[in-house]
């Protein structure tokens, strides 16, 4: 495994008002959401998930999705989106007007997951991928990416082996052809954190022969999620989806601790020369913001380390 240089900058895709929120027992209001979306834009953060298109009763914390969105703040540069996982919930958020939704696969190399997450199984998946080629075009878009749950591993099946993932991958290669599309992305997603720093390195160096840009969404559930985020940059790695203060989790996976802190993987790109383009003192405001309106503390260490040092 030959390790790549460290990226020169790092593009950050805060996923906490969506993934944050749609965890929480209880709904929170379209103005104390927007609100912290807004903290967030101020921290210079250009890439945010906001809400999730999914059922009402199986989600209530998203059920206000398309009201949320229309209320977003306008400005150049700034990229909204909102989480899909069918047909339906896509042509939600593109009637909004208001997204910058692309063209995302889902799966999974776990079919109980995807059971419990989308109802759909791992072949049903790939066999998906024409139909939504042609709903994309109809929206005058193609396929951008492949999200992969479970990446690492499974709290319903366990561990996940590095060929089982490749040879995933490799099916929605030969889908993608047959439709007359290819991936631009991969999203590796480490959904109950079950990665390590060398399990990330051994997948992402096993997939740079295909020659697509590798991402990682990863969670802090076992305290490795900074640990795996500087793995990846080792790796070349250079986008990563993250959540304020460490909020997050799946709401169809049991045991699915936050996702690593934007603050924490943002200190660390500042410490090693890496540029993100986000303000982290405002980012630690947003912190601070969050954890106000959620009520309870949140995990990420930058943010307790800062509030921490305020009080000596």
């Amino acid at each position: 495994m030959e390790p790549s240089s460290l990226p020169s900058r790092v593009l950050i895709r805060e996923v906490g008002p969506r993934e944050g929120f749609q965890i929480l027992p209880k709904a929170y209001p379209i103005r104390q959401r927007l609100e912290l979306i807004n903290a967030l834009v101020r921290a210079s953060l250009r890439s945010i998930e906001v809400v999730s298109f999914v059922r009402g009763d199986k989600v209530p914390q998203m059920a206000d999705a398309e009201q949320l969105v229309q209320q977003l703040p306008q400005a150049a540069g700034l990229e909204f989106t909102g989480l899909y996982l069918n047909e339906r919930g896509f042509e939600r958020g593109e009637k909004t007007g208001r997204l910058a939704n692309a063209g995302w696969l889902y799966t999974s190399p776990s079919g109980t997951f995807l059971r419990h997450n989308s109802n759909s199984s791992v072949d049903q998946t790939v066999a998906a991928v024409s139909g939504w080629s042609k709903l994309f075009r109809q929206h005058g878009k193609g396929i951008h990416g492949l999200m992969v749950s479970n990446s690492f591993g499974c709290a319903f099946e366990g561990a996940v082996s590095p060929a089982t993932v490749i040879s995933l991958i490799e099916r929605f290669l030969a889908a993608c052809q047959a439709a007359g599309e290819r991936l631009h992305e991969i999203c590796l997603a480490d959904t109950v954190g079950m990665a390590n720093p060398e399990s990330v390195r051994r997948l992402v160096a096993a997939l740079r022969p295909l020659g697509i840009p590798v991402s990682l969404h990863l969670h802090d559930t076992f305290g490795l999620g900074i640990a795996n985020v500087y793995a990846g940059l080792l790796e070349g790695v250079s986008i990563f989806e993250a959540s304020i203060g460490g909020l997050g989790g799946c709401p169809f996976t049991p045991g699915a601790a936050g996702n690593v802190a934007t603050e924490d993987v943002v200190y660390l790109c500042h410490q090693i020369g890496i540029e993100t383009g986000v303000q982290l003192d405002l980012l630690l405001e947003a912190a601070r913001l969050a954890e106000f309106i959620i009520g309870t503390p949140l995990p990420g260490r930058v943010y307790r380390a800062h509030s921490a040092q305020k009080k000596v």
